[in-house]
């Protein structure tokens, strides 16, 4: 691979569309850019990515292979929740199940050693309605079944905003779910069941979050997404104001020592950058200098061994691709040592998804 813009490109690349809070990815925009991978030995797991099929840009094995082995030493995957693949009936609460069965069947296929050594969807994130109380115990055994020792936990997302620029209104997604007395009775099944917990909300409702670790200081818990920093709809050019209220919040979530993050997700269109509006993909260099301040914040105040990154694809493919991201996370912490960069890259998230990375990466020099 050869760094520098690719020659030859005639054909205009197709206009961007949006997709709730991300901008679908073109393969014909982000193929106007091409760099060389740095440091293409340091072990990454790639703790956060989706696997989906239509409406939206298909993303299912192959694509996730292909950017997988397309340079950087990605030595295992966490799939997480998306809504794929559903069963289409049955009782409602288990219908989420379906998703688990698809994951781990994708997982299976990459364990084959036949699609290159590493592990997709080592690690899988499933959905059970916790908002249905106790009663989602049953839903979590089911989970537990059905993926088998690669099913790690859930996620129930609770973004939420007022400004439907932010977030449109979506059924079973109300304002407050996290401090909810039902939804807590159902998230107190996760800990005896040593399941984690993955939060996917939006900056002003990190509180929410640090309120509900507190009452649960036994259960794991990670923010997906740096805790998703707005910058669209009425939270647009108060990048300032808004960015100081993020940390403010993010220091006192970060007392709770059962919170983790992962680093990532700003390539979404509501974190309100706008490197998908451009005739040309970014570099890494134009990446790494706008989501530096999050990612560099994050690691000042949760520590590396709380931090992980995550790709966050497709929906972060809107942005840059696999090569470009990744290499922008390794400038932002270019200064870090050998020890910090080995928590953030792999051993952070291998820890709190309970993988085996030295089993993983014998697996990887053996193929």
């Amino acid at each position: 691979m050869h760094a520098g813009p690719k020659q030859g490109k005639t054909a205009a690349p197709a206009p961007v569309a949006i997709s709730g809070s991300y901008a679908d990815y073109r393969s014909d925009w982000l193929a106007l850019h091409d760099e060389a991978v740095l440091e293409p030995g340091r072990l990454i797991v790639d703790a956060h990515h989706h696997v989906w099929d239509l409406p939206r840009p298909k993303y299912m094995f192959s694509e996730l292979q292909a950017d997988v082995a397309s340079g950087h030493n990605v030595v295992a995957t966490v799939y997480v929740d998306c809504r794929s693949m559903y069963r289409c009936d049955g009782p409602v609460e288990m219908r989420s199940v379906g998703e688990v069965e698809f994951a781990n069947g994708v997982a299976a296929q990459s364990a084959s050693g036949n699609y290159g050594p590493a592990r997709l969807c080592a690690g899988i994130v499933g959905n059970a309605s916790l908002a249905i109380g106790a009663q989602a115990q049953a839903v979590l055994e089911a989970l537990m079944r059905a993926g088998g020792e690669r099913f790690k936990g859930v996620r129930q997302v609770s973004a939420w905003d007022a400004d439907p620029v932010v977030s449109k209104p979506i059924p079973g997604r109300p304002s407050g779910l996290l401090g909810d007395k039902t939804f807590r009775e159902g998230f107190a099944c996760l800990g005896p069941l040593g399941l984690s917990f993955d939060a996917f909300l939006f900056q002003p409702q990190i509180p929410e979050l640090t309120d509900l670790a507190r009452a649960f200081p036994g259960t794991s818990i990670v923010l997906d997404h740096a805790g998703t920093p707005v910058g669209v709809g009425t939270y647009a050019g108060r990048k300032d104001e808004l960015f100081a209220a993020w940390k403010s919040s993010m220091a006192e979530l970060a007392r709770c020592d059962n919170v983790s993050v992962k680093l990532g997700g700003l390539g979404m269109v509501v974190a309100g950058f706008d490197f998908h509006t451009r005739n040309r993909p970014p570099d890494s260099v134009q990446v790494a200098a706008g989501w530096r301040p999050y990612i560099e914040t994050c690691i000042e105040l949760f520590g590396a061994s709380r931090c992980m990154f995550e790709s966050n694809f497709p929906p972060d493919k809107g942005t840059c691709s696999y090569v470009v991201l990744w290499n922008a996370f390794k400038r932002i912490v270019s200064g870090a040592s050998e020890s910090e960069k080995a928590e953030l890259f792999s051993q952070s998230a291998a820890r709190f998804y309970r993988l085996d990375l030295a089993a993983l990466e014998a697996e990887g020099r053996a193929k």
